[in-house]
């Protein structure tokens, strides 16, 4: 049970993850200086990606939170870990990212991990 509420943690948090990256992605490159904060700051707080993302990041806290109450922290904060390996993937896969051999060399180190944590 804990398990599935790090996994629906880690799936909703990527889920934020790459909806902030499609929102930023509209909003562009921008530099930070004193003259633009407004309205990059408003571009980016009306952009419904980004208010999306920022939304499924509040609900996984608010799942994260019910995890605490239920397990070790020793335990389940390494899990959240898997989310670099679907983060990764699903970029790829939604943005054209990057998937190098040595990234590739690295989800296996993280589910190498992930195994010998939950055992």
């Amino acid at each position: 049970m804990i398990f599935l509420m790090i996994l629906s943690c880690v799936v909703i948090g990527t889920a934020g993850q790459l909806l902030l990256k499609l929102g930023m992605d509209q909003v562009g490159h921008f530099a930070f200086s004193l003259h633009n904060i407004i309205p990059i700051g408003i571009r980016i707080a009306l952009n419904p990606y980004v208010v999306a993302g920022i939304c499924c990041y509040v609900l996984s806290l608010v799942v994260w939170l019910m995890i605490l109450s239920r397990a070790e922290v020793s335990y389940a904060y390494p899990m959240l870990s898997l989310g670099y390996i679907i983060t990764a993937v699903a970029a790829y896969y939604l943005f054209g990212e990057d998937l190098s051999l040595a990234r590739i060399l690295g989800i296996v180190l993280v589910i190498i991990g992930v195994i010998l944590i939950a055992k």
